[in-house]
């Protein structure tokens, strides 16, 4: 029987716009007004999805970018709920409470994906936009490295996470969850 893993997709619409002052502060009009602090002001439109992703953690994936990445995801047992599940493991890859869908609303279900290694992912998606936390703190596992070296060292689950357009992130995650990013495209075009 397949092993079978649960994980949380986190998305965002990524602010399309910062306008630049066409001219210098001075300069301002009433057809153009003064822009705030910063120099910059939001047009106040959503752009293209962001996913937030991450990156695998060890010296295997240390100097790798391309399909060295995931969504923080997990192992469950039978007679657990893979939406638990993958709230469960965001918090333990992450050191993060999962964002929680707004309004009320309940978590999307993408589907399930089997990866090449056989491994069947529920995943689970929810917007969370205002979503932005400054750093990760993963759990770690044992890992012999160098391999045969009989040495073993913990090495963290995710050495980071970050916001990723999505042409990237379909280069950055691994093979078996690109279709994760159809999915979500699919329920949000």
């Amino acid at each position: 029987m397949a092993e079978r893993s649960a994980g949380l997709m986190v998305w965002r619409r990524s602010p399309l716009a910062r306008v630049a002052p066409a001219q210098s502060a001075g300069e301002a009009s009433e057809a153009s007004p003064q822009l705030p602090a910063g120099g910059t002001r939001d047009t106040g439109t959503a752009g293209p999805l962001e996913v937030w992703i991450a990156h695998m953690g060890g010296p295997f994936w240390a100097r790798k970018d391309a399909r060295a990445w995931t969504i923080p995801k997990g192992l469950y047992s039978p007679d657990e709920e893979p939406l638990a599940a993958a709230l469960r493991e965001f918090g333990e890859e992450t050191g993060l409470p999962a964002p929680r869908p707004a309004g009320g609303e309940a978590y999307e279900e993408l589907g399930e994906f089997r990866q090449r290694s056989g491994k069947i992912v529920t995943a689970f998606a929810v917007e969370a936009p205002d979503f932005d936390p400054p750093a990760v703190t993963s759990n770690t596992f044992p890992l012999e490295w160098p391999p045969r070296s009989g040495r073993t060292i913990e090495v963290p689950e995710v050495d980071r996470a970050e916001w990723t357009p999505l042409p990237l992130a379909r280069e950055r995650l691994v093979a078996g969850q690109v279709p994760v990013l159809d999915a979500l495209l699919a329920l949000h075009p």
